[in-house]
């Protein structure tokens, strides 16, 4: 999944420059027909990704897309890999979401995995990761007895250590809790401060200066923000930052009913698209400043006003797209083992 680090490397300017000389975006299918859903996706640079979904299945490609290794997780054959984290063509952090939940690392390329975090708790679903370095990051799971799981790694994920219930401010409702869609509804910063989004019967964003209510659609299970992106260099945010959000009701993929809002001052007020995405959205990412992708079931949009206004590029459904952390290609992944690109037409 893209990580929050990856804005240290990645250098917007020339991207942006390259945007605006392009006329449109449009999306190239690399590979299909794999029998797993795909919602993990991790973009390290132009020419290695990773995925991972249903089945115990795990993805890597070190060209681009143009072909790929299928590894099937010994021992985790009917797990749901829900998320991933990579870090090169070796090293990869597999999510798997309970009962119980898993944390997996390779080292040498997906052919072995180590149980670096085991959860049996009665209930343990995990739903995303995120790193803000190579060494520091988090993973979310659904409230037990009221309160968020959270888990912090200082070690580049070798071990993980539980956030107390005592120390977890983030409490949330009977009925809501976070969706395991695409791995992208929690983002990580330096010192440890993090953003996450809830959905269900009420959706709401938590971060270090407390939790808000979002003006989204929300009150039913299917409902809510299933992902946030914020576009701010790679540093916390503040009053000046941009964040977008995404969801919808999946039990209406085509509802464009309250499934996008976005600020431009770090959260203080929030604005609803002049023009929506066209559909429930699993997944969101900035490219630049102005520049946004966004996927669900029933297609991609993009927006190129801040979010002001989206046009859909592709009616194609994905669960997640991710952006390189180092380099400019844009990757997406979903149902039946599909996985496409992002070209620019010019």
């Amino acid at each position: 999944m893209k990580s929050a680090f990856r804005f240290i490397f990645f250098f917007l300017p020339a991207f942006s420059s390259f945007l605006i000389s392009a006329q449109s975006p449009s999306v190239e299918i690399l590979t299909s027909g794999t029998k797993t859903s795909l919602r993990g996706l991790s973009v390290v640079n132009d020419n290695i990704l990773w995925v991972s979904g249903s089945g115990g299945i795990v993805g890597k490609s070190s060209n681009g897309g143009k072909t790929w290794k299928w590894i099937t997780v010994p021992g985790f054959e009917k797990t749901e890999f829900r998320d991933i984290e990579a870090f090169d063509a070796n090293v990869a952090i597999v999510m798997g979401i309970g009962e119980p939940a898993y944390l997996l690392k390779t080292n040498d390329g997906g052919d072995t995995w180590k149980i670096v975090y085991e959860n049996k708790e009665k209930g343990m679903f995990l739903d995303a990761m995120d790193f803000s370095s190579p060494r520091d990051g988090i993973v979310i799971g659904d409230p037990i007895n009221g309160k968020a799981f959270i888990a912090f790694t200082h070690d580049s994920g070798n071990t993980w250590e539980e956030l107390p219930s005592a120390d977890n401010r983030v409490t949330l409702d009977s009925g809501e809790a976070f969706f395991a869609a695409s791995g992208s509804n929690v983002r990580l910063f330096e010192k440890g401060q993090y953003y996450l989004v809830s959905g269900g019967t009420r959706s709401r964003l938590t971060g270090p200066n407390g939790t808000v209510m979002l003006p989204l659609l929300q009150g039913k299970e299917s409902t809510g923000a299933n992902a946030i992106d914020i576009f701010d260099n790679g540093i916390p945010v503040k009053a000046g930052s941009r964040m977008v959000i995404v969801g919808g009701d999946f039990a209406a993929d085509s509802s464009r009913e309250k499934n996008c809002v976005y600020t431009t001052n770090g959260g203080k007020t929030w604005r609803t698209p002049k023009t929506p995405p066209h559909g429930y959205r699993s997944c969101v990412e900035y490219l630049s400043k102005k520049d946004l992708l966004a996927c669900g079931l029933n297609g991609v949009d993009y927006s190129e006003d801040g979010g002001k206004n989206w046009k859909w590029i592709s009616k194609e459904g994905f669960h997640v797209v991710r952006i390189a952390k180092v380099g400019t290609m844009i990757y997406l992944a979903g149902n039946k083992g599909r996985i496409a690109r992002i070209n620019w037409d010019r």
